[in-house]
């Protein structure tokens, strides 16, 4: 079964060819996502929170590539959508879904899949901003803090089309000569 993206490809989010994935595809669907399931008080989308992953990575002084890492690492949510966690943990064979199109998307992004210590960053870096994420909007963190927040993020609903042209500009300043 096959869906068509924002700029008129089709294709199957079960068995993506890499000539299908694209930036502007990525960009466009995770500016359109919102976190928590569209249970924030504002929208607030998955690819706010990807830039606000790359902030902190850069807060942290750690290499592009990391940062890169963090623009991408919600990148399979573009073709396969977003699912709370709880849910997520009991769908069968989505996680296998989404570890292979996000592999490819690293592949191609980004050069090269994170090693393990890079992924355990990306993870860190990901659950500390989930855990600030709930803490502003709900009032209560959702998770562990992490080693905390080093970036200020601003928490605040943006327009669709601003949060998409800031997340291709990352990408852009970001991917270097890769």
């Amino acid at each position: 079964m096959n869906i068509m993206t924002c700029t008129g490809l089709f294709m199957d989010p079960l068995d993506p060819k890499p000539e299908q994935v694209r930036m502007e595809d990525i960009a466009h669907a995770l500016s359109m996502i919102c976190r928590a399931n569209g249970h924030f008080p504002e929208v607030h989308t998955v690819a706010q929170h990807c830039l606000e992953c790359v902030e902190e990575a850069r807060t942290r002084k750690l290499p592009r590539q990391i940062q890169l890492f963090c623009l991408l690492h919600d990148g399979a949510e573009a073709y396969l959508g977003d699912f709370i966690q709880p849910v997520k943990a009991r769908m069968e064979g989505y996680r296998e879904a989404e570890d292979y199109l996000l592999d490819m998307i690293y592949r191609k992004f980004a050069g090269r899949t994170p090693t393990a210590a890079e992924e355990k960053i990306i993870k860190e870096i990901d659950k500390t901003l989930l855990y600030y994420e709930f803490l502003h909007y709900m009032n209560v963190g959702c998770g562990e803090p992490g080693t905390g927040l080093k970036s200020k993020p601003l928490f605040q609903e943006m327009p669709r089309k601003e949060v998409e042209e800031k997340y291709l500009a990352a990408y852009e300043e970001l991917r270097g000569d890769l």
